[in-house]
């Protein structure tokens, strides 16, 4: 009897060893399960930042990529944009700017005093063209021998190719041009442009407008003196009291240009830097001169001779050093050919018995170029050029 009693009484015993039993396990398998879980979770937030990591460097990597061929890893040449050999001397004319690009670039007036180069005044010769230069291979002996002195410009039609020799100082000298209309503003566009390409070469002390049918009538040296040596520019402006000066103007200029400000002169000029560039950054009467002065008036004529009368009349000798010979009459001046060349001819151009103000002083020495000159007179003066003209 006792025996069966204590079997009864171990019955609940064991059941409660058994409830405590499978508590334990089933803690002890949430333990692991969570342990399971986390390691888990830490190996896939690992391999996320170990990716994010990869992509950083693959992006860094990739924006430091200097060229198609190099990186920061694979280094290459070192490219100076900002070179300033390349921004104050050009190495070439040609570029992609509009009209109002190399206006804007041109206009740009340097402050500060003196310049952090060593610089050596140049004339800037620009030749506005209506295709071929005939008279080339003179122009190729004037400038022999001082390349340092001057730079050329060449303005021709827009599709005109200029094909000279790669050893002549006009190869490659052909700026952006566009077509010219003869009376027409696009005249005045065409000097504005010249002016603007040439004076992207901060060197380019004075610029000169010169044409096919110019010739020089003395050699270089004696050119660059007078024209880097002269205090004033040499634009010819005047009043002209006939239909054909105050007769143009437009009374719809007013109240901007009134008619005693009014002024005629050759196109041809020469001018110093700083006119030069007060010329590429008018806006205001150059848009005037473009609606009003339309023929009979021709803006080529009066644009600029009016411009510096109004504002810079104090800089300029108001004459031209271009010698052109008008005595014949009518809307052209005279065209000689070869069988007007003589020495004595030349000669008489050169001394011509008129006296002008050369920085305040009077000289017999005016004219330092010559038109107009026909394809025919090329071989002539060639043979002019040492006796005459001593180039």
């Amino acid at each position: 009897m006792a025996r069966n009693r204590g079997d009864k009484e171990e019955g609940p015993e064991k059941l409660m060893g058994l409830l405590k039993l499978v508590q334990i396990l089933s803690l002890l398998v949430i333990f692991v399960a969570g342990v399971i879980l986390g390691l888990a979770s830490s190996s896939h937030i690992n391999q996320y930042f170990t990716s994010q990591a990869q992509l950083f460097l693959t992006n860094n990597i990739a924006s430091t990529k200097l060229s198609d061929n190099c990186t920061v890893v694979k280094p290459c040449e070192k490219v100076d944009y900002l070179n300033m050999e390349r921004f104050v001397h050009p190495d070439n004319v040609i570029h992609s700017m509009t009209d109002d690009q190399v206006f804007w670039r041109a206009s740009l007036l340097p402050q500060k005093k003196g310049y952090p180069f060593d610089r050596v005044p140049k004339v800037a010769f620009m030749f506005l063209t209506r295709g071929p230069l005939p008279l080339l291979p003179l122009w190729e002996r004037f400038f022999r021998g001082h390349d340092q002195y001057f730079s050329i410009y060449v303005h021709t039609p827009q599709d005109y190719l200029l094909n000279v020799s790669s050893d002549s100082p006009f190869h490659g000298r052909k700026i952006p041009s566009k077509d010219v209309e003869w009376g027409s503003v696009s005249l005045v566009d065409a000097e504005r442009r010249l002016l603007a390409n040439a004076l992207l070469d901060f060197s380019n002390e004075r610029f000169v407008l010169l044409s096919e049918s110019c010739i020089p009538i003395y050699n270089f040296p004696t050119v660059y003196k007078y024209l880097i040596r002269s205090e004033y520019s040499f634009v010819e402006s005047y009043d002209e009291p006939t239909r054909y000066g105050r007769g143009r103007y437009n009374r719809k200029m007013l109240p901007e240009i009134h008619l005693y400000q009014w002024r005629k002169g050759s196109q041809w000029f020469e001018i110093q830097r700083d006119l030069a560039v007060y010329l590429v950054s008018d806006t205001k009467y150059y848009t005037i001169f473009k609606k009003y002065c339309r023929p009979a008036c021709y803006p080529d004529e009066h644009y600029i001779p009016t411009y510096l009368n109004m504002f810079h009349g104090s800089l300029n000798s108001n004459r031209s050093v271009t010698w052109v010979d008008w005595s014949a009459g009518g809307p052209h001046p005279a065209t000689y050919s070869g069988v007007n060349i003589t020495e004595d001819f030349i000669q008489s151009i050169r001394n011509n018995g008129t006296q002008c103000s050369y920085n305040s002083e009077m000289t017999s020495l005016c004219y330092l170029f010559a038109r107009k000159f026909a394809p025919s007179a090329l071989v002539p003066l060639l043979s002019l050029t040492s006796t005459v003209m001593e180039f």
